[in-house]
């Protein structure tokens, strides 16, 4: 594993699940975290507890598939600490239904979140790696029983875009790494 003590670590999807696991391993190993998440009720407490121990570590409340949301965290977290070393997407919705039942709000929201957010959030945290000349960027995908035909639909294209994005953001020193996996942290703490 590199050092990341004092890089500046985005990780989406930070209140639950993955993302939260993710928040609390690279803070106890002293980076320094900008956790997002769609809701306070989520990220809050994982930041309030990880600061009580004395880690730097930073809500951000913002809905990735959203672009203005995307760009204004992407802002704060830059504007707050100067740079972002690594990008850990881990920020996943998941309806239980599957295509049959799902409806077409569900549907879409899947696929806002895990295929568009996730390409929203690596253009705007890409363009500020490329600027800074390195960057590192996971894109983390989980796979258990309980992930719905919809949910690995849209991950999919994250998947099948990681040459050609490895490709267009090499030239500037970003690297990028796209799995799936049942056990995403253990697969983290390799690229890390």
């Amino acid at each position: 594993m590199a050092d990341i003590r004092n890089k500046v670590v985005l990780v989406t999807g930070a209140g639950r699940g993955t993302g939260r696991s993710v928040t609390e391993y690279c803070s106890r190993n002293g980076a320094i975290v900008a956790a997002v998440d769609i809701t306070p009720i989520n990220v809050e407490p994982v930041i309030a507890a990880l600061v009580q121990e004395g880690h730097q570590a930073f809500a951000y409340i913002h809905d990735m598939a959203k672009k203005v949301d995307v760009q204004a965290m992407v802002n704060l977290v830059q504007n707050r600490h100067g740079k972002i070393d690594i990008l850990i997407n881990c920020a996943n919705v998941n309806f239980p239904s599957g295509l049959l039942e799902i409806d077409e709000w569900d549907l879409h929201r899947v696929f806002d979140v895990n295929a568009i957010g996730t390409l929203l959030v690596i253009q705007s945290v890409g363009r500020v790696m490329k600027q800074q000349g390195h960057g590192l960027i996971i894109n983390a995908i989980k796979l258990d029983g309980s992930s719905s035909e919809t949910s690995l639909a849209s991950r999919g294209g994250i998947i099948q875009a990681q040459p050609i994005i490895q490709k267009e953001f090499a030239p500037f020193g970003i690297e990028i790494h796209t799995f799936s996996s049942s056990e995403p942290l253990i697969e983290i703490k390799k690229i890390l």
